[in-house]
C-alpha cells in the first residue's frame, strides 16, 4: 500500500464532504518525530482557505473534525492530533510486522498494474565507429534502470538503442576502407582499432580535398544502397556493435539496436506526408515545422535538400507511436537537449503523431564535464573511453574489497 496517496485520498474524501467550497492541497507524508508514522498538515491550509471566505475557526479545531470523519481503516490504529493541528496516523504494529514478514517471505513485489503500457525507452545511443566514453554512463544506467522498474510493475518495454549509423561520417569511413583495404568485400579486414580508423579517415577529410569529394560519392552511393558500399557499412557497424556489446555486457544490460538507418525510408515517406497535410513552412529553401511557444522551428528538410536530426527524430516518433501503437515513449537523454525534445514532443502533438493519451517523457540528467569543464564531444579530441573507467573502476574496488573473515 502507497500510506500517503491512500491517507491523502481518504483525507480529501472528508474534506471535500466537510468542506465542499475549500480546494485545498492535501499532502501526507512520512512522519519523521515519534507522533505516528506519517502525517498531515492540511488543516492548515483549510483553516486560511475559510479565513477568505470569513469563517472563525483554526487548525486544530479543523484537524478534530477530520479525524472524527476520517472513518475505520484496518491497517489504521489511530489518529492522533498534535500541536496547533498536525493529523498524525498510527499503523497497527501487528499490521506492520505482517508486511516485513511477507516481504521476507516472498520478496519486493511490483504493486498493481492497472493498465499494461506499452513503452519504448530510449537510452544509450553511442555513435557507430567511435568508442563509448564516460558520457554515455549516465543515459546507460538510468535507462536500464527506469526500464527494469518499468518491466517489475508489469508494462511491455521495448528497451531501445537509437545509434548513430548514417550520415557524412561513413562516406569517408568506407572511402578510407577501400584505400587501406581494397579486397574488404571479399575478405574481412583485420581492423583491430576502429577508433583509429576513424581519426585517420577525418585528418583525410579534413586535409585532402580529392579524399574529401571521394567520400562523399561514397554517402551518395550509401543511400542509393550499393552493394559493395552496404557492405562496407555493414562492415563498420558490426566491429562497433561488437564492441557496445561487450561493455553492455559487462553492465548487465540489454538493448535493442535500432540505429538513424533504420528511419532513413520513413523519412522519405514522412516529409511529402507532412506537405500534404499543410504542416510544412518554406524559409530559404528550408522546410520548417512551426511549433506555437516554441521559439525555434523544427527544420525538417535541409536547403540542399537533406534531413537533419529532428526529421529523424519525427519518424522515429512516427514509428514508435503511430505504427507500434504505444502508449509510452521515453528518452533518457542529457538535460542540454531539453529544449529539443520539448520542441520534438510539441511538433509531434501538432502534426498529429502523438495522440491526447499518449505519453512521451524526456528524462533529463547532467552531462560529464572534461577538466576544461566543458562537455565532452563524441567527436572532437580524446575522450575517457567508457571501458577503461570500468577497468579501473573493477581494479579499485578489488583493492577496497574486505576479506570475508573480517566480517565474522
Amino acid at each position: 500500500i502507497a500510506f500517503p496517496a491512500f491517507f491523502g485520498e481518504k483525507i480529501q474524501t472528508v474534506v471535500s464532504r466537510l468542506y465542499p467550497d475549500v480546494n485545498a492541497k492535501i499532502e501526507v507524508g512520512p512522519n519523521k518525530g515519534k507522533n505516528g508514522d506519517y502525517q498531515c498538515s492540511c488543516s492548515f491550509l483549510i483553516n486560511k482557505e475559510l479565513s477568505k471566505m470569513g469563517q472563525k475557526t483554526n487548525p486544530k479545531e479543523i484537524a478534530n473534525n477530520l479525524s472524527q470523519h476520517f472513518g475505520d481503516v484496518s491497517c489504521l490504529e489511530k489518529i492522533e492530533v498534535t500541536g496547533p493541528g498536525f493529523l498524525n496516523f498510527y499503523l497497527k504494529p501487528n499490521f506492520v510486522s505482517s508486511q516485513i514478514q511477507d516481504v521476507l517471505v516472498n520478496g519486493v513485489r511490483a504493486p498493481p498494474c492497472n493498465k499494461r503500457l506499452k513503452v519504448f525507452v530510449d537510452f544509450s545511443s553511442p555513435n557507430i565507429a567511435k568508442e563509448m566514453h564516460v558520457g554515455h554512463l549516465r543515459s546507460t544506467i538510468i535507462g536500464d534502470t527506469v526500464s527494469r522498474l518499468l518491466e517489475f510493475v508489469g508494462h511491455d518495454v521495448h528497451r531501445v538503442n537509437h545509434l548513430g549509423d548514417w550520415g557524412t561520417q561513413f562516406g569517408m569511413l568506407i572511402a578510407h576502407l577501400q584505400d587501406q583495404f581494397p579486397n574488404y568485400t571479399t575478405e574481412s579486414p583485420p581492423i583491430e582499432n576502429l577508433q583509429a580508423f576513424y581519426k585517420e579517415s577525418k585528418t583525410r577529410f579534413d586535409q585532402d580535398p580529392d579524399f574529401k569529394a571521394r567520400a562523399y560519392k561514397c554517402v551518395v552511393s550509401l543511400q542509393g544502397g550499393d552493394e559493395d558500399i552496404i557492405k562496407g557499412w555493414k562492415l563498420i557497424c558490426g566491429i562497433s556493435l561488437a564492441e557496445f556489446n561487450k561493455i553492455y555486457e559487462r553492465l548487465d544490460i540489454r538493448l535493442d539496436p535500432v540505429g538513424e538507418s533504420f528511419y532513413q525510408k520513413k523519412m522519405e515517406e514522412l516529409v511529402p506526408e507532412l506537405e500534404k497535410a499543410g504542416h510544412l513552412q518554406f524559409s530559404e529553401g528550408c522546410k520548417l515545422i512551426f511549433v506555437e511557444g516554441q521559439d525555434v522551428p523544427m527544420m525538417v528538410v535541409k536547403s540542399d535538400g537533406g534531413f537533419t536530426y529532428d526529421t529523424s527524430d519525427l519518424a522515429a516518433i512516427k514509428y514508435r507511436m503511430v505504427t507500434s501503437e504505444a502508449d509510452w515513449g521515453v528518452y533518457v537523454v542529457d538535460s542540454g537537449q531539453g529544449l529539443h525534445f520539448d520542441l520534438l514532443f510539441a511538433a509531434a502533438r501538432k502534426i498529429g503523431l502523438v495522440k491526447p493519451e499518449q505519453k512521451l517523457d524526456h528524462v533529463g540528467f547532467g552531462v560529464v564535464l572534461g577538466e576544461d569543464r566543458k562537455k565532452f564531444k563524441t567527436r572532437s579530441g580524446d575522450t575517457v573511453k567508457l571501458k577503461d573507467l570500468l577497468d579501473e573502476g573493477l581494479q579499485r574496488a578489488k583493492k577496497k574489497k574486505v576479506p570475508t573473515a573480517t566480517l565474522r
